[in-house]
Formats: C-alpha cells, sequence, structure tokens
C-alpha cells in the first residue's frame, strides 16, 4: 500500500495503458488472426496483472486520478491520430504494453519489491507476444502481392520435358504474350525453382538466372528449400517444407524482405506457419501425385478448412489437373501449384493456358 499520491496516478495511468494495450492485442489475436493459444496467453497476462497489481493496492489509485488537470492528455503528435491498417493499431499496442509496464515495474519497487518481481515476468512475456505479433503483421506489401497470383509453377529439370530453361522462357513468353494483348485469361504468375539435388554453385548459377527472367517478365520468382541461394539470387522468395529451416528463423535473418511460403498438410502446421510470419501457405496434397511421395492425402477438405481459419494466401498443391481443379475452385481455392502438368507436357504455353482457362 502507498501514500504518495504521485505514484499513485503513475501507477494508475499505467496499469489503464497496459490493460488496453493487452485487449487490443488481444483482440487482433481472435478476430483477426483467429489463433487461440496466442489470444488465451494474451488474457492469461491480463488476469496476471491483475493479481500482481491488488498488491500494490491500485484499486484506491484511482482516487488520485485527476484527469482534469493532466498536463500530458492534450499532448499528441500526428502519428498518433493516425493508423494506417491493423497491423500498426496491433503495433503500436505492443509498443505501449512494454513502455507502460516498465513505469509499473519501477513504481512497484517503491511500493512491494515482490509485486515488482511479478511485473517484470510479465514484462517479458509481453517481449514474446509483441515479436510474435511482429512476425504476424509484418510482410503485408508482399501478402498483398502474392495474393493477386493464381498460378504457381513448380520447375524442376528431372521432370521436364524439354530443357529446363527452355521450358522457363516458353512458360514466361506466354505470360508476356497474354499481358500483351491484355487477354482475359491473363492473371499474376509465380515461378518456383525445385532443384533437390543441384551442386550449391549450379543451383544459384540456375536461381540467379530464372530471377532475372521473372523479374523482366513481372513474375514472382521463388527459390526451393534454400534461404541463402534465395538472397543471393535476388528471389522475391523461398518456400520451405516441415523439415527445412523454419520460418521464424527465416524471419531472424531477413527480416520482411523474403516471401516465405511454408508447405503443410494439417491445421496445426498452418496455424504454426501463420504464427511464424509465413506470407503464404501451401496446403496438400490435394490428389495423388507421382512427383512427391506422400502417405496422407489431405485433400480439398483441407483446403476448404484452411480457407476459413487461415487468413494467408492459399495455395493448393499436388496432383493438380485441368479436369480436377474444379473440385479446388468449388471450395474458393485461387491459387493452385502446378508442376508434371505443365513442364512435363510438350507444349508448357499451352499448358499454361490451359490452366489459367479454367
Amino acid at each position: 500500500m502507498f501514500n504518495d499520491p504521485q505514484v499513485a496516478r503513475m501507477l494508475d495511468a499505467n496499469a489503464n495503458r497496459t490493460r488496453e494495450a493487452l485487449r487490443v492485442m488481444e483482440d487482433y489475436a481472435r478476430f483477426v488472426v483467429n489463433d487461440q493459444s496466442l489470444a488465451a496467453e494474451l488474457k492469461s497476462i491480463r488476469h496476471a496483472l491483475a493479481a500482481a497489481l491488488a498488491a500494490t493496492g491500485i484499486d484506491v489509485a484511482v482516487l488520485s486520478r485527476d484527469t482534469a488537470q493532466d498536463v500530458g492528455v492534450a499532448n499528441k503528435t500526428d502519428s498518433e491520430l493516425t493508423r494506417a491498417s491493423l497491423a500498426d493499431v496491433v503495433t503500436a499496442a505492443g509498443k505501449r504494453l512494454s513502455e507502460a509496464l516498465r513505469v509499473l515495474e519501477e513504481c512497484a519497487k517503491i511500493v512491494t519489491p515482490p509485486a515488482a518481481a511479478q511485473i517484470e515476468a510479465l514484462r517479458y512475456r509481453g517481449y514474446i507476444i509483441e515479436q510474435t505479433l511482429a512476425r504476424l503483421t509484418g510482410g503485408s506489401d508482399l501478402k498483398t502481392r502474392f495474393a493477386r497470383v493464381s498460378l504457381y509453377v513448380l520447375l524442376t529439370e528431372s521432370l521436364c520435358k524439354n530443357p529446363w530453361e527452355q521450358t522457363l522462357d516458353s512458360i514466361l513468353n506466354a505470360v508476356a504474350s497474354m499481358s500483351a494483348v491484355g487477354s482475359s485469361e491473363f492473371s499474376p504468375l509465380a515461378i518456383q525453382l525445385r532443384e533437390k539435388s543441384l551442386p550449391d554453385a549450379e543451383f544459384l548459377r540456375r536461381a540467379r538466372i530464372l530471377t532475372d527472367k521473372c523479374r523482366r517478365a513481372g513474375v514472382i520468382s521463388i527459390i526451393n528449400d534454400r534461404p541463402d541461394i534465395a538472397i543471393l539470387a535476388g528471389a522475391d522468395g523461398v518456400h520451405v517444407g516441415q523439415t527445412d529451416l523454419p520460418c521464424a528463423e527465416i524471419r531472424r535473418l531477413t527480416g520482411h524482405r523474403l516471401i516465405v511460403g511454408v508447405s503443410t498438410e494439417n491445421l496445426d502446421q498452418a496455424r504454426a506457419a501463420l504464427r511464424d510470419g509465413a506470407t503464404y501457405i501451401g496446403v496438400g496434397p490435394m490428389f495423388p501425385t507421382t512427383t512427391k511421395e506422400k502417405p496422407r492425402i489431405a485433400g480439398p477438405a483441407y483446403a476448404a478448412e484452411a480457407l476459413r481459419e487461415i487468413p494467408l494466401p492459399i495455395v493448393a498443391i499436388g496432383g493438380i489437373t485441368t479436369n480436377n481443379l474444379p473440385q479446388l475452385t468449388s471450395v474458393g481455392i485461387r491459387t493452385v501449384a502446378v508442376c508434371s502438368a505443365i513442364i512435363s507436357q510438350p507444349d508448357p504455353a499451352s499448358a499454361l493456358r490451359k490452366f489459367l482457362q479454367k
């Protein structure tokens, strides 16, 4: 308990700031990203904060509140009065949380040191939450750019009917011709270089070729598995699987400079990818495929679940052909990843157009 009205006012003001920031962050986790565990953690912090503050006598601090005479009420900067997006709202809340918790902790040291220790622990939990939300909210421009993609071609030399670079040129020329004539079939494209067994130097050489050609054609370039190759080649992004370098670690290395896609087979994996900062998620396999052996077929039902629950671009993958494509579009899928059905054909450009017509 305390008798100093100045300490009381600081505790009261920062308790309010902390509760307000936590509520904003919790509602974002609950209503925007649909993350039950993240929302639960934020709620847990709120309740732990209430318990810690109770020991300081915070219930009587409100009696020292003097809003009418508070010289800081009218002090506003232009940046405080506008927010460009919900991402900016939640980012500001995260900063406000750590600042307010620090003030509470320091003031509590005057009143009741054990409560200060509890608040310090909450501050560290808040740092972790802020980092998680930064991964979730960052890279909105990358997500917007990728969300326009409808066809995502996987390029693997061993599956190409023609030499790999000729196949790439055929696809890009088809895209250029459709764009030039304003074809209604034209839509943004992404191409992933997927080579599992090439020596690093050759993989990098090809990655640079693909990246350069894609950039000139206005096509998104993605490198499979290797963020280091993606960075060195100047590619737009990288795609990783469940056993590759985790998305969260890629974000630590690159921030939001790369598009990062993550392969998933179930909602738990999809939720983890969302929390780790993925730009998009691959869902599959949709159908049996000879390209990659998979013991379990996730199927269109999983694609529909992911669309309902994950607020990211969703890419369906695995055994997709023009014949089974309607099973995916009927559940709302707008982006599909295709390999053999295009690159294994004698005329990849023609195969590409057939997909876009569908």
